[in-house]
């Protein structure tokens, strides 16, 4: 008997352990590099340039407004499953959340495709530490069902 299908299922567990979970293409590469361009025009305004958000973006202004969060692993996007964001992205922030809630987030269902918006998204994944990453697949495989 063979110990070559044995060495490789060693050596290629740790990458199925790995494997991306959701809907974002973040190991993509032309996914990514849309994304970022994308991301450059359509959120850069208001999320920063460098996914830095704004500044005291937990704090509520005087309309009850809340600023635009980072989207590094100082934020909290990475805390929300895939499907999720591309909701809050596609149909805006008041929409999904519903009962009175006060966000400036709008829409871009309008402005991009279904495609635009996870490769956007693709982009924010890819920029996170690994760690953070998966911890992000872990939620979108407990969301999908999939929990090990």
């Amino acid at each position: 008997m063979s110990r070559l299908p044995l060495a490789f299922c060693l050596i290629a567990s740790p990458l199925w352990a790995e494997a991306p979970a959701g809907l974002l293409p973040y190991t993509d590469a032309k996914a990514t590099e849309n994304g970022q361009a994308i991301y450059k025009a359509q959120c850069a305004a208001c999320h920063g340039t460098n996914l830095e958000g704004q500044d005291n973006w937990r704090d509520r202004d005087a309309e009850g407004y809340l600023p635009a969060p980072p989207h590094d692993e100082t934020g909290h996007t990475w805390h929300h499953p895939d499907s999720q964001l591309f909701n809050l992205t596609k149909h805006g922030t008041e929409a999904v959340v519903g009962n009175g809630y006060k966000s400036n987030m709008t829409g871009f269902g309008d402005v991009l495709t279904d495609q635009e918006i996870l490769e956007v998204l693709a982009y924010i994944k890819s920029t996170w530490p690994r760690r953070v990453v998966k911890t992000h697949n872990r939620i979108n495989r407990d969301v999908m069902g999939q929990a090990n």
